[in-house]
């Protein structure tokens, strides 16, 4: 039988509290409804294999006082409203609204079941990641990046007891002069993508002492490129919706057919496994399975029943290359979070937080202005003007906090952040 890993990343941004539809909260709630129930229970029935990842940032509002309690009533008043008014708008497609009111009213049960998603998830999480999902070589500090990795450690411990080093690097973003960093926090294992940087699929061991493990791109695109198995014309189309976000079409236009893609979601499956490389580690977002992928939880179980899947190990290692900087961004370099001016704010933020002894309550604005995602959303344009308004208020608020002025808006995001000291070595 075929061997593989697979490293599941799971994260979301500080959205609970900031705004609802189009963007905000939302996103999470639909989130856990599509991808992270139904991924528990496949993770439950297949304990062990799959490398999983929760970033602290997603931890911390899976956990957040009345988090939960909104994301039922959202499943349980929200869209049974949406999908009426959608029933009146659309009755050819009556079927399939049928058919996506019942999956909500699924993961309203499995949510009220499950209860403690922290805890659900706990027997399957190994690894960690950055606080606020940053991209480390864009951190102008080692003291910045000391403030991520040891406040993301600390959440993970907290929250899920042992750790043994495994580390997912923000965006897989990776720059060498990271490892000793990396190495000094307890990292010992981390992916990266070196598909233009070296052709082995061997573990590279940096001069750090950290084990680099290369993920097989091609195996990776098979599923991620946008002509990937989530583009045939079987799978429901997650891009055109109804005017409340429901999705009742396949990708070739027809009238979506869930027999018809659970099939394809299997040969799909078949066809992974039968081409991946023997050993091969492959790394996803989970929210691909469920969420942007409806059929991505049934491929993944698929591919689970057909190869042995391992957790990522490392035996022997190679000596890592001088590589230079990487990521799964466009052209695999770090253009995506680089380009644009959001990239000197965050910098010049850490900056002036280095001997001003920030409060609490400025680091935490400091890290939530340094997430990934805002730059991302902002380069695809696929969220308006949400991510710039979020960066651009994350850095105000900063501002403020260093002057001692204004109130804490963050709610339950980094608290493991308190008395950190932020000084330059």
């Amino acid at each position: 039988m075929k061997r593989l890993s697979i490293v599941l990343h799971t994260h979301m941004p500080y959205v609970e509290g900031f705004g609802t539809w189009p963007f905000g909260e939302e996103w999470l709630w639909e989130a856990i409804a599509t991808s992270y129930l139904p991924l528990l229970d496949v993770l439950d029935a297949h304990p062990g294999q799959v490398t999983l990842s929760i970033t602290p940032v997603l931890a911390d509002q899976l956990e957040a006082p009345g988090a939960l309690e909104r994301c039922l009533a959202f499943l349980r008043e929200v869209r049974p409203a949406s999908h009426g008014l959608d029933a009146a708008e659309h009755p050819e497609a009556a079927g399939q609204i049928a058919y996506s009111a019942a999956r909500y009213e699924s993961a309203a049960e499995a949510l009220e079941r499950r209860g403690d998603l922290i805890a659900a998830f706990a027997p399957h999480v190994t690894w960690t990641s950055a606080a606020t999902h940053a991209v480390l070589p864009l951190l102008a500090t080692d003291a910045g990046v000391r403030l991520q990795l040891e406040t993301g450690i600390a959440s993970h411990r907290r929250r899920f007891g042992a750790w043994d080093g495994g580390f997912w690097l923000p965006e897989c973003a990776h720059e060498p002069w990271l490892d000793q960093l990396l190495e000094e926090a307890g990292v010992h294992m981390t992916c990266v993508d070196w598909t233009d940087v070296t052709p082995s699929h061997a573990a590279q061991a940096s001069d750090a002492g950290l084990f680099l493990v290369p993920l097989d791109r091609t195996a990776v695109d098979r599923v991620w490129h946008e002509s990937g198995y989530p583009a045939h014309g079987d799978y429901r189309d997650s891009n055109r919706l109804t005017a409340r976000a429901h999705a009742l079409w396949a990708n070739d236009g027809t009238l979506y057919d869930p027999e018809r893609a659970a099939q394809r979601a299997r040969t799909d499956a078949a066809d992974f496994v039968a081409h991946a490389p023997d050993g091969a580690v492959v790394a996803f977002d989970t929210e691909l399975f469920g969420h942007h992928w409806h059929e991505g939880i049934a491929f993944l179980q698929a591919v689970l029943e057909l190869a042995h899947v391992l957790p990522v190990a490392v035996g022997e290692a190679e000596p890592a290359p001088d590589a230079p900087p990487t990521s799964w961004g466009l052209e695999r370099d770090l253009r995506t979070w680089s380009r644009g001016p959001l990239a000197w704010t965050q910098r010049s933020a850490e900056l002036a937080a280095l001997g001003a002894d920030p409060s609490d309550r400025a680091l935490r604005e400091l890290l939530a202005l340094q997430s990934s995602d805002w730059a991302f959303l902002i380069d695809r344009g696929t969220a308006g003007d949400y991510p710039r308004e979020r960066a651009e208020a994350h850095h105000r608020r900063f501002v403020s906090a260093l002057a001692g002025q204004g109130s804490d808006e963050l709610r339950n995001m980094a608290p493991e952040l308190a008395n950190w000291a932020f000084v330059q070595p």
